[in-house]
């Protein structure tokens, strides 16, 4: 038995009236999935336990088997473990975002323009944050240098239960309300502020402003947590298994379930991804050997936060082509294989922002392909079959174990 587990990150969402009162997944031209869907199980998924913030990391670490309440510790541990920094139990990471504020005169007084900086190359990133480096790196804080604009600083001994605000949670909003606050984040507001007049005229970004890009003119600090502990994946499901994602987070959480982490040209955790590359490396991956896939495409949910109504339609549509379409032939040599689809969490358009309402997910098995009732797979349907999983990490026994 082949196991392929598709994530589009952020798929779900609420409907739109530019969408004729449709959600994206309603909206997109989808034949491969709706057939699945038709041909599956059908049902609506709770990834985010109650009590925790609707992000990537504990809904990805939900539908990859383990419960959040036991095993998530913060985001940024995750992320430095998929960049190879060695946490020791005493460091406290924290991402950190380069990102474009407006010139205001007080840093206060800012607006979060794009969390992104207009999705910096890592070359450029990567200056940038040694400059950062070269001004705050000390005996215990140091910054490393990451993907595009993510990045990670390391506190060894830092606080956690810190009140740090996501960026892309507050774009186009004053940033007054959602700096750090209280004498544990000082320090952290005090280089956010620093950080300003430090790359605000780097040459790096005075170039990009000529080219017509915004420049990366503060870091933002947020998603500390330190180094968690999780069992294997193998010693869970008995299955060898491998992790495709552009996305730091997603990789960290596969090198600590033991999963085999496979990089693809190309992919770039966006709308202009390599979707065809990374289910080819997925075939790849179980032609080696291995038993089960985790392929995870960031695309919708960078356009829920963008508030990209278009390209999360068209990232939708081209998951199902080049995608779905790819794995689904790819697997017609095998006697017997299961196919799981689902997002995290939904990203919706209108909000900009996570949240935690249950998600859509199918699950399609070659040799127990069963009407579902369902014409296709969207939000709705999935909701009608009365199929409903409340804890999120049971899903992955069921796609294996059952």
């Amino acid at each position: 038995m082949k196991y392929v587990l598709i994530l589009g990150d952020g798929m779900a969402d609420y409907p739109l009236s530019q969408l004729d009162n449709k959600t994206p997944l309603q909206y997109a031209k989808k034949p491969n999935i709706d057939f699945l869907a038709q041909n599956a199980e059908v049902g609506m998924v709770k990834t985010i336990p109650e009590g925790i913030p609707p992000g990537s990391d504990a809904a990805n670490l939900s539908v990859m088997g383990y419960s959040p309440k036991i095993y998530y510790t913060g985001r940024s541990p995750l992320e430095a473990i998929s960049m190879g920094i060695d946490l020791s139990d005493t460091d406290v990471a924290i991402r950190c975002n380069l990102v474009t504020l407006s010139e205001d005169e007080k840093y206060d007084q800012k607006t979060m323009i794009d969390y992104s900086s207009d999705e910096i190359s890592s070359e450029e990133a990567k200056e940038l944050i040694g400059e950062v480096n070269k001004h705050f790196k000390s005996d215990s804080m140091c910054f490393y240098p990451g993907i595009s604009y993510r990045h990670c600083m390391v506190w060894n001994n830092g606080s956690t239960g810190l009140k740090l605000t996501p960026p892309h949670d507050i774009l186009e909003k004053k940033i007054t309300d959602y700096l750090p606050s209280g004498e544990s984040t000082k320090i952290l507001l005090d280089m956010m502020i620093k950080s300003y007049d430090i790359l605000k005229d780097h040459p790096v970004n005075k170039a990009r402003v000529s080219r017509g890009l915004r420049p990366a003119n503060s870091i933002w600090l947020w998603g500390e947590g330190k180094k968690p502990s999780i069992p294997k994946f193998y010693d869970k499901y008995k299955l060898n298994g491998s992790v495709i994602s552009a996305v730091d987070l997603i990789k960290g959480i596969g090198i600590l379930a033991g999963l085999r982490n496979v990089e693809v040209e190309g992919a770039t955790g966006n709308i202009d991804t390599n979707f065809c590359g990374k289910a080819e490396a997925a075939l790849k991956e179980l032609e080696s050997g291995q038993d089960f896939v985790y392929l995870h495409i960031e695309a919708p949910d960078e356009c829920g936060h963008r508030h990209e109504i278009e390209n999360k339609v068209k990232s939708i549509e081209l998951i199902d082509d080049q995608v779905v379409g790819t794995i689904i032939k790819g697997l017609e040599k095998y006697d017997d294989y299961r196919i799981l689809i689902l997002p995290d969490h939904p990203t919706p358009l209108s909000l900009r922002t996570h949240t935690s309402e249950p998600v859509p997910f199918l699950l399609y098995q070659k040799s127990r392909a069963k009407k579902s009732g369902v014409t296709g797979y969207d939000e709705l349907q999935a909701s009608k079959t009365g199929i409903m999983i409340n804890e999120g990490y049971k899903l992955m026994d069921h796609f294996i174990l059952d």
